[in-house]
C-alpha cells in the first residue's frame, strides 16, 4: 500500500486579481480540503510554506486547527526553509501541534526555495556565520532542531524559578515523543539526501531536483532514493525510513476536468535555472483517463520507488474540486496500481 495525500500551496490570490480570496478564507478552505481528504480516505494534507507570499507562511497555527477537526490523515509541511527558522520557537510550535494532533504530523523541513524577497531571512533577523553560506545556516538551525527534539535537557535551572522545576537540566516544552521520527528533509540534490539519511530525517523530493545527470526526473529522483536509503543503511538506525515524491496528476474524467487539464495531457520535464549557478529539471504534469494514467504512472520509477505521494492541487479552485481530484485519483487509479 502507498500513502497518498495532497500538497497545497494555500494561495489566497494569484497576483492578478482574477482569482483573489481572503486570507482567512485560504486558511479556513485549507482546513476544510483536509477534512474532505480524510473522509476520502486520503493519508495526508501537506502545505507549502513561502514567506512574502499571499499564500501559507505560519504553518503551526493551520497544523493545529487541521489536527483538532481530524482524527487519522497526517498532517505535514512541504516545506518549512530552516533560513528563517528559530529552532526552539520551531520545536514548541510543533511539539504543541503535534500534541494537539495526536502524534500525526510529517514535517517536511529544507534550505528553501526561490524566494519573493532578497535574503528574506534577513528580515527575519538570521545572518550566516563567516564563511558560511545561506544553506549552511538551514543546515546548522536543521541539527538544532533535531537536537532539541530528542527531548534532553540542556538548559540550567533558575535556583529560584517561577513554577517548580523537576530535576536536572530543563528541555523545550511542550515535548512531544516520536516527532523526531516525523521530520522529513526537502532535498534538492543527491547529496543533501545522502545527508538527511545520515542525520536519520525521512526524504522528501518535490517536482523538481537539481539536474546532475541529464536523465529524466522519475529516473535521476530514483537514483536519489536509492542513495539516500544505502546511506541510511550504512548509518545504522534502526526504524525505516520513509520517503516521498510530489507530482501533479489529474485523471480526466469529466469535461470539467479536461477544459482545466486536458492541455497537460502532452507536457514533459522541463530545465531551468533555480538560481545563478543551479540547473534543475522540473517535472512534467500528468493528465489524462485514468487507464491511460495507471500506465504512465507505473512507468515512473520514481513514483514507484516512494512510499509517500503527493499530490499538487489546484487550491484555487476550491474545496469541492480539490476533494474531486482527490477522489478520482483514489478511486480510479490507486486501486489500478496496487496502491489501495
Amino acid at each position: 500500500m502507498k500513502r497518498i495525500g495532497f500538497l497545497s500551496f494555500g494561495h489566497w490570490s494569484d497576483g492578478t486579481g482574477s482569482r483573489t480570496r481572503s486570507a482567512a478564507d485560504a486558511l479556513l478552505q485549507s482546513v476544510d480540503l483536509a477534512v474532505a481528504a480524510e473522509e476520502l480516505g486520503a493519508d495526508g494534507a501537506y502545505f507549502r510554506v513561502h514567506h512574502f507570499a499571499r499564500q501559507l507562511a505560519s504553518p503551526f497555527p493551520l497544523l493545529a486547527a487541521i489536527g483538532a477537526k481530524t482524527s487519522r490523515i497526517e498532517i505535514g509541511t512541504g516545506v518549512i526553509d530552516m533560513r528563517y527558522e528559530n529552532p526552539m520557537y520551531f520545536a514548541e510550535d510543533a511539539g504543541a501541534a503535534d500534541l494537539i494532533s495526536g502524534g500525526r504530523l510529517q514535517l517536511g523541513i529544507s534550505r528553501g526555495s526561490p524566494e519573493q524577497v532578497v535574503d528574506g531571512w534577513r528580515y527575519f533577523g538570521y545572518e550566516p556565520s563567516e564563511g558560511d553560506t545561506e544553506a549552511d545556516m538551514a543546515r546548522k538551525h536543521t541539527e538544532v532542531l533535531l537536537t532539541v527534539l530528542r527531548g534532553r535537557g540542556f538548559a540550567e535551572p533558575n535556583p529560584r524559578p517561577m513554577f517548580p522545576n523537576p530535576p536536572g537540566l530543563l528541555r523545550v516544552e511542550p515535548h512531544s515523543e516520536g516527532l523526531l521520527d516525523r521530520i522529513w528533509w526537502g532535498s534538492g540534490s543527491n547529496a543533501t539526501a545522502v545527508w538527511a539519511a545520515e542525520l536519520g530525517m525521512n526524504l522528501q523530493s518535490s517536482t523538481l531536483k537539481n539536474d546532475e545527470t541529464g536523465e529524466p526526473l522519475h529516473v535521476q529522483q530514483r537514483k536519489q532514493i536509492e542513495a539516500y536509503r544505502q546511506a541510511w543503511k550504512d548509518a545504522g538506525h534502526e526504524r525505516e525510513p520513509r520517503v516521498s515524491v510530489s507530482r501533479s496528476i489529474f485523471a480526466l474524467t469529466s469535461d470539467l476536468d479536461r477544459a482545466y487539464f486536458g492541455r497537460s495531457a502532452d507536457s514533459g520535464d522541463q530545465i531551468g535555472m533555480i538560481d545563478e549557478s543551479t540547473r534543475a529539471i522540473f517535472g512534467r504534469s500528468y493528465a489524462a483517463e485514468p487507464d491511460v494514467l495507471v500506465k504512465q504512472l507505473a512507468e515512473d520509477e520514481a513514483v514507484q520507488a516512494a512510499d509517500t505521494l503527493l499530490l499538487t492541487v489546484p487550491n484555487q479552485l476550491g474545496v469541492d474540486y480539490n476533494a474531486h481530484v482527490l477522489e478520482s485519483i483514489l478511486t480510479h487509479v490507486a486501486p489500478e496500481l496496487g496502491w489501495r
